[in-house]
């Protein structure tokens, strides 16, 4: 796992390498969180807001909506504080799966490991390819998927 060390204005593309891990703080997943993303999302969906309901389903109470989970994995994210600065684009989402659900009460950590970099085909700019991975207090992956981004090189 690589350390986080230096202000965020100090991560540039020079600064990441395949394989570098980084472990974001942890998140507890709480009603309210479920909730609010409900109403601006306005996905009801009883699985996610019906106590009653999902009782009765297959996870036996609410369960978090899985984009909630990749916000959540992108706010961890960003917290490592490497990215933001450096960050010029999210260039997509790809293979993201929901493997778990999580659960209201559950606390998430994200691992984010550079698979690639590579610089534009101008040169001006980086490309990491990204892994993301979302696990609960019980180190089980909830949910994995890479997230591109272009990133500012190093100015001279």
């Amino acid at each position: 796992m690589t350390n986080v060390s230096g202000s965020p204005a100090d991560w540039y593309f020079e600064d990441f390498a395949e394989g570098q891990a980084f472990r974001t703080l942890s998140r507890t997943i709480t009603e309210a969180d479920i909730v609010t993303f409900a109403g601006w999302s306005w996905d009801t969906n009883p699985v996610h807001t019906d106590a009653v309901d999902a009782a009765g389903g297959r996870f036996a109470a609410p369960i978090a909506h899985g984009m909630l989970g990749l916000s959540v994995a992108m706010g961890l994210a960003s917290r490592l504080g490497i990215f933001e600065r450096c960050s010029i684009a999210l260039l997509g989402v790809d293979d993201w799966r929901f493997e778990q659900p999580v659960h209201i009460g559950d606390t998430v950590t994200c691992t984010v490991t550079i698979l690639s970099v590579r610089a534009t085909n101008d040169g001006r700019a980086g490309i990491l390819d990204r892994e993301f991975v979302l696990t609960n207090q019980h180190g089980a992956v909830v949910q994995r998927g890479r997230i591109g981004l272009m990133v500012s090189r190093r100015p001279a």
